[in-house]
């Protein structure tokens, strides 16, 4: 089968980014010819499609030129569709499989598998399709405001960034997009959701529930190597958060719940929070270490040396890749009530679940530790997982490729 992979990162930025490149070697592995369209960037791995890729467009670090290209590249660009139609003339995919496309590539490209007849797929990595700022959150809070497609909110609340013009512009793309072309509901064969939540929640929004499937992420097979070996050792008494320090991440909760448990902890990643959050740590003398980003053998041996991780989301958290390489690694996960991770936490079985933003909960859910073998609830994580591999990931995923080809 000829398959044709689409992010805007071609890196591993973030969990999904991770996940549309493993899950292209995994297609490659198999058998499958594989191709890749992307946005240029100096992170980059190494592809033999990079020709194809569209311009670097910076958002955050770009200057006034980047800022004057902004809205053409967020509403309709042209350059992405003329690429994009170039590589879909030299490759002939069976079949595409977007993931975020959004900003940087823009959905001008599904004119084009609409014009030579290519199915597409789609995995709801974020809330995009129904969220002008992706989170369905806003000023430390859950926010449904653009629902039945009111994105005038967007604007009065000024949910984007917190800035008016990119509030506006936002609003500007939904209405576009979602409105008045209507282009992802008229092109997309297959939405992919990674858990039930996603599903239960974009059909909420109005969007037809038949076309939602759900699959689960899976953890990487990199994170077995070493693994039983390295939990011979004994763990030690701290807690570990690890992924981006930023508000709706909820990691302020986890700091006043150490306070009240006289909890050490570790926290690995970066983010806008940082500073915030290490001042109040201090303010509050919890034994916090501040570790920067981690990746590797090193993030590894934290997570699998710690009590157990925990995930203080406030928002509401898709499928994250934090929680099932915990999982997989034998580590107990303590986890806000939160989107999707109810679908895998089991209180007293492979972790446990707290009230989000409510530190005392939380701080109980601490202290209860204690009353349970934790060997036992460790095997009980890894049981949890076990069928969230690669090689499962893919037969679902190949499943649905032919599906829709036939």
């Amino acid at each position: 089968m000829r398959i044709l992979q689409v992010n805007k990162f071609h890196y591993p930025r973030g969990g999904a980014d991770k996940y549309y490149l493993e899950l292209g070697e995994a297609l490659t592995v198999a058998g499958h010819q594989v191709a890749y369209f992307s946005m240029q960037h100096p992170k980059n791995i190494a592809s033999d499609f990079d020709k194809y890729f569209v311009s670097r467009l910076s958002f955050n670090e770009g200057g006034w030129r980047d800022k004057l290209k902004a809205p053409g590249r967020i509403i309709y660009s042209l350059e992405a569709k003329r690429k994009f139609e170039a590589l879909v003339l030299d490759f002939k995919p069976d079949i595409i499989h977007i993931h975020n496309i959004y900003h940087q590539l823009s959905p001008s490209i599904l004119d084009v598998a609409k014009k030579y007849k290519i199915p597409v797929v789609m995995h709801l990595h974020d809330y995009k399709l129904i969220c002008p700022n992706y989170q369905l959150f806003c000023r430390g809070q859950i926010c449904e405001a653009c629902k039945k497609r009111r994105y005038f909110n967007c604007v009065r609340r000024r949910c984007f960034k917190n800035s008016f013009s990119q509030s506006l512009l936002a609003a500007i793309e939904m209405t576009i997009h979602h409105k008045w072309l209507k282009i992802y509901q008229k092109n997309i064969s297959l939405f992919i959701a990674p858990s039930k939540f996603m599903k239960n929640k974009v059909s909420e929004y109005g969007w037809d529930e038949k076309k939602i499937k759900v699959i689960y992420n899976f953890f990487s097979n990199s994170l077995k190597a070493g693994a039983e070996e390295l939990r011979n050792k004994k763990e030690k008494d701290y807690l570990f958060y690890f992924g981006r320090l930023s508000e709706e991440k909820g990691i302020s909760t986890l700091i006043e719940a150490a306070a009240l448990s006289k909890q050490q902890l570790k926290i690995a990643g970066l983010g806008p929070e940082l500073d915030h959050l290490k001042d109040l740590a201090k303010k509050l003398k919890v034994e916090a270490d501040f570790l920067g980003f981690k990746t590797g053998e090193e993030l590894k041996k934290l997570i699998m040396e710690a009590r157990a991780v925990v995930l203080p989301s406030i928002w509401y958290e898709n499928m994250p890749l934090s929680m099932l390489e915990a999982l997989s690694l034998k580590t107990i996960v303590i986890a806000s009530a939160q989107g999707g991770l109810p679908e895998i936490i089991k209180p007293g079985y492979n972790g446990f679940l707290f009230t989000a933003l409510d530190a005392k909960d939380l701080a109980t859910k601490i202290k209860e530790l204690k009353n349970f073998n934790l060997d036992v609830l460790r095997e009980n994580a890894r049981l949890s997982v076990a069928n969230l591999t690669v090689e499962n990931n893919l037969k679902e995923i190949l499943g649905v490729y032919q599906e829709i080809l036939k």
